[in-house]
């Protein structure tokens, strides 16, 4: 586990848990070892800070390629912080640049890392499931890795959208962990990738109650997340 990330498992970690105190579901399906992916909803930035803290292990993100690539005091920090844990950059806008993501996603999976994808590609606008994107499935399928399918509840509440930080004490935290889902050996043509990641927004949303709109989320002008994955 990077240092970066262990220090904050050791102090932000905890602060989270007392001043939140998240409800978490299935935890027994987190693999002890191994590589999987993390695929689930995504409402919040909080999302990323909730997932960090309640599962034990080392999470990859996929972060923004910008955010490696800034100048001055700002951009060498956020470089600094996000090498620091390990994240991983995706170029979002696409093509041969993004796939360096996958590149570098792969053997990291295959040498026993976590990888948190987030299918709708950008946060709900609105709290509904969006269709997702078969960037996690692809991946699994490329890195012989589960799926284990992510609910995230409530976030959305605690840190809504153009919040800069969590809000204690303005709603209930919910993380459910579904049973992983094992697409190994199935075929990445673009009809059976589909149809397998609709089996997974599936999954995702009975862990989140969540209506489902079966279409793409519509994108942000200036997207600040991390972790999503491109594909159709």
């Amino acid at each position: 586990m990077p240092l970066l990330y262990t220090i904050g498992k050791l102090t932000v970690g905890p602060a989270m848990r007392l001043a939140f105190r998240p409800t978490v579901e299935g935890l027994e399906h987190i693999p002890d070892k191994g590589g999987a992916i993390f695929a689930g909803n995504h409402l919040s930035v909080a999302d990323e800070l909730f997932l960090g803290t309640v599962v034990p292990r080392h999470l990859a993100f996929w972060a923004k390629s910008e955010y490696f690539t800034g100048t001055g005091l700002k951009g060498r920090f956020s470089k600094f912080v996000l090498t620091g844990l390990g994240a991983i950059p995706v170029e979002r806008a696409g093509g041969r640049a993004a796939l360096a993501a996958f590149d570098a996603a792969v053997p990291a999976l295959r040498g026993g890392d976590l990888v948190v994808v987030y299918p709708e590609g950008t946060r709900s606008p609105d709290g509904r499931l969006y269709r997702g994107r078969t960037g996690a499935v692809r991946l699994a399928i490329a890195a012989g890795v589960p799926i284990i399918p992510v609910g995230m509840i409530g976030t959305e509440k605690v840190q809504p959208i153009g919040a800069r930080m969590p809000r204690p004490f303005t709603g209930k935290i919910t993380i459910r962990f579904g049973k992983p889902l094992d697409f190994t050996g199935r075929s990445d043509d673009r009809v059976s990738l589909r149809h397998l990641t609709d089996e997974m927004m599936g999954e995702i949303q009975k862990l989140t109650g969540q209506e489902y709109v079966p279409r793409y989320a519509p994108p942000r002008a200036q997207p600040q997340i991390t972790g999503e994955a491109d594909g159709r």
